[in-house]
């Protein structure tokens, strides 16, 4: 499993934050920078895809019969 499965979105954001903190403060190296630049990048997509899944959840609910449909097709 990659270390990517195992974090959890709480630890990804502040993993984010303290990146973003180092590259906006401006003293980080430049080789340092583009590994911590490089390692945002693959955090914020690991927190958007996690938010995606679950807007997806949230948004499904189970009709009488067993079957998945949206939240909202349900109120029509």
């Amino acid at each position: 499993m990659s270390a990517k499965a195992k974090i959890k979105f709480e630890e990804a954001m502040q993993q984010l934050e303290e990146i973003v903190t180092n590259l906006e403060r401006g003293d980080v190296p430049l080789e340092e920078a583009l590994e911590q630049f490089q390692k945002g990048v693959g955090l914020s997509k690991l927190c958007k895809e996690t938010l995606q899944n679950a807007e997806e959840t949230l948004t499904k609910m189970v009709d009488e019969n067993g079957e998945e449909q949206l939240f909202e097709d349900a109120n029509e």
